[in-house]
């Protein structure tokens, strides 16, 4: 029996078309990576190819070994004469060869992001450039983006220059600084390993000629992830015998935030207009229920190659969806669940997966799975409250709590940064522990530390910020006191300067502390600072998880790419979290909005045998209350696939209550910038909800009434606001306040 025979119709075209260009279409689960190595097997056996003469290209060094190995496993001889690489790994060892060809030293040093970051850092000191404006990250990503898209630093600078924008001119006078000491230190950063071997095959045709007679038949991976770079070295490589093979998939090209230029393979028949295309559309993995929905959704966006996924598995069961009130419901929901299917022994913890569409939704999945024993890791992330951000800002509260926690003191004094050295903090230190007090004691007594010098005006400034932390504690809220240190210390803002996806995350993790500790204070009859510290160092003690191989796992969309998990919990399905609402709004909302279509699509055909999605209606972001509709994604599949059909996905539809259009609509506005004046959320809530008659209320002017959050108080006036009643209360402990009376669910004391 051929090892061949193993393979279906599609799979076997695609390993017996060896000559010229092939776009291999591979559907997700269809098993794309057999027919790689199964075509490398078919060019050595059968076709008499010289292993020296084949390039597999991938994206991750385990990948590369992976690949070899099951070579190995079906030739058993040649593969090691294949050259599998990385497209980095590839151009490193071309470089080291011929470099010099192009002004370099065959020695050249590669530098990785500590280097950029120090490199950048000295050029933006030397060019007088102002890092708060012009954030050192920010640079970096924009020279990336530039490489990535074979921008130079000259076409840069008149592009900066035709397009009138100062801050593209400053960043164009970077760019071609960095480049400058780049050359001069013989180094190169990742990016200039693809740039500068491009640069090296079209200056020097010799180099060129003998690479493609070297590598006459290639192959590329996860070709829909590529960026123009990489499509600019494969064509230089391959058009000579233009025996380019590329496999990949359009429907699950969700990279665009890292340079994916999904046009590479939208585009392949254009470039190469004798390539043929053969779609691998049998599923391996999932069963037909599951590929019906993720087929639906799929289907509408325009920009894609026409497939749709098939198994020869059975339906399978249909997709179950609910739709909760809160973020705390549907945590809740996930963890019974799982409980349930691990309890009666149909699934084990390993078998299932919850996705989420950003990092910060992990929190409450989080807190609920450690009350439920329900062991969990994450993955392609950090756990929410060992997140740096996280961390950070808990640090701050805890030396207002408490600032004998050394530890924490220490975190937080440089941020941001204040010139503090570790020199200067060895002192304090040294006088911390001849004097026997607390490391923060002595920060106070910097002036009286003899050693200490000149290091004793910078260490004032830190001090009196959190004195005045601790007088703002003792009477405001924690979620108050939060934004305060947040606000103060400027930490969001340098995140919102940087403006990189990792800032975004960042902020978003941010977003979910405030959320928190919100959701702590309405929690309990009396919140304080010292019990909200107590109840996160409770959640947030993973230490003691049993760290064995069987663990739910958690992570998000994108990196869940390449994965499967027999039980799939799809997370947060809500426009304005996903889609975002920043792909919504955005000046490219439909290319924006097809890229989520695609991680929604990836999200669905991760479940091999079940799949559950679940929304809520009312969600906490940044400590307030949002309303969102249905994920757009979710109707987009057909009710007969989902468990209660049609009448489940009306009464969803039922569910969409004003409140929440009004939420979107001021939401909209916000995003564009048009605020409505005078008018809250609230208001435009009851603009289309009416509130509670005037004889429904309990009291009247005089009263004393409580509030769950601001405490007892005298109701000062009663006005007619038309819809719902606008009552004014002077609180014992807040002051005065204004609130509809419908919100405000005051009780008569």
């Amino acid at each position: 029996m051929s090892i061949y025979d193993s393979l279906n119709e599609q799979q076997r075209e695609a390993v017996f078309h060896t000559e010229g260009p092939v776009l291999i279409l591979a559907g997700a689960g269809s098993g794309k990576t057999r027919v790689l190595t199964h075509r490398a097997a078919y060019l050595i056996e059968e076709e008499g190819v010289n292993p020296y003469h084949i390039m597999m290209i991938t994206f991750t060094n385990k990948a590369a070994e992976e690949m070899r190995e099951r070579i190995d496993d079906l030739v058993g001889y040649g593969s090691e004469s294949i050259w599998v690489s990385t497209f980095h790994s590839a151009c490193v060892r071309i470089l080291r060869r011929h470099i010099d060809r192009i002004g370099f030293d065959t020695n050249f040093t590669i530098y990785d992001s500590d280097d950029q970051k120090s490199l950048m850092k000295d050029i933006c000191k030397s060019l007088n450039i102002d890092t708060k404006m012009y954030k050192e990250k920010a640079l970096l990503a924009a020279i990336s983006k530039a490489k990535d898209e074979l921008v130079s630093p000259q076409e840069f600078s008149l592009k900066a220059a035709t397009a009138g924008n100062y801050g593209m001119k400053k960043q164009a006078e970077v760019y071609r600084e960095y480049q400058e000491r780049l050359r001069k230190n013989n180094a190169l950063d990742f990016d200039d390993l693809i740039v500068k071997t491009i640069e090296l095959f079209k200056t020097d045709a010799e180099v060129l000629n003998y690479y493609q007679e070297r590598l006459r038949y290639i192959m590329v991976d996860e070709y829909q992830d590529t960026n123009t770079a990489q499509f600019e070295l494969i064509r230089l490589l391959a058009n000579k015998y233009k025996n380019l093979c590329v496999v990949g998939d359009d429907d699950q090209s969700i990279y665009k935030f890292r340079g994916a230029n999904i046009y590479n393979i939208l585009n392949f028949e254009r470039y190469f207009p004798e390539a043929a295309t053969i779609k691998l559309e049998e599923n391996y993995r999932s069963t037909q229920n599951i590929l019906d929905a993720a087929n639906a959704v799929i289907a509408n966006n325009k920009g894609r190659k026409s497939k749709a996924l098939w198994t020869r598995k059975d339906a399978g069961s249909q997709i179950r969806f609910e739709q909760f009130e809160t973020g705390y419901d549907e945590a809740d929901f996930v963890a019974g669940e799982i409980k349930d299917v691990v309890m009666f022994g149909k699934y084990q913890y390993k078998d299932c997966a919850v996705l989420y569409r950003t990092n910060a939704q992990s929190r409450l999945f989080e807190e609920r799975f450690i009350t439920s024993n329900i062991p969990y890791k994450i993955v392609g992330g950090v756990n929410f409250y060992a997140r740096k951000e996280i961390k950070d800002l808990l640090c701050y509260l805890k030396t207002i709590d408490n600032a004998r926690d050394d530890l924490a003191v220490k975190r937080i004094i440089n941020i941001p940064k204040r010139g503090i050295g570790a020199t200067s903090i060895a002192k304090v230190q040294d006088y911390a522990d001849m004097e026997d007090i607390s490391f923060y004691t002595a920060l106070k007594m910097a002036e009286d530390i003899p050693t200490l010098g000149r290091g004793a005006a910078k260490i004032k400034p830190f001090v009196t910020t959190i004195q005045r932390f601790r007088s703002a504690a003792e009477f405001l809220e924690v979620s108050k006191l939060l934004e305060m240190v947040i606000e103060e210390t400027g930490y969001l803002q340098e995140l919102e300067e940087e403006g990189t996806e990792e800032a975004l995350a960042r902020i978003e993790n941010i977003n979910e502390l405030i959320s928190k500790a919100v959701a702590y204070e309405e929690g309990m009859d009396e919140p304080s600072l010292s019990g909200f510290l107590e109840e996160v160092a409770l959640v947030a003690d993973i230490d003691s998880l049993d760290e064995e191989s069987n663990h739910v796992v958690l992570m998000t969309l994108h990196s869940a790419k390449g994965l499967e998990f027999p039980k799939v919990f799809l997370t947060g399905m809500e426009d304005g979290l996903f889609p975002s609402y920043m792909s919504i709004t955005s000046d490219d909302s439909v290319e924006e909005i097809e890229e989520e279509r695609r991680l929604a699509y990836v999200g669905i055909t991760r479940a091999k045998e079940e799949l559950a999605v679940t929304c809520v209606r009312q969600r906490m972001v940044r400590g307030e209350t949002q309303y969102n509709k249905v994920s757009r994604f979710v109707k987009e599949i057909p009710v007969e696939l989902m468990q209660g059909g049609p009448q489940k996905m009306k009464y969803v539809e039922r569910r969409e209550t004003p409140v929440g259009k009004a939420t979107t609509a001021y939401r909209s506005a916000m995003a564009t910038g048009h605020k409505p004046s005078g008018q809250s959320m609230q208001s435009m809530a009851f603009a289309t909800l009416g509130g509670p008659k005037k004889s429904d209320l309990d009291y009247e002017v005089g009263d004393m009434v409580a509030h769950v959050k601001f405490g007892n108080g005298v109701v000062k006036s009663i006005i007619d606001g038309g819809r719902d009643y606008e009552v004014t209360v002077e609180f014992e402990s807040y002051g005065t306040k204004k609130m509809f009376a419908g919100f405000a669910k005051l009780r008569k004391l």
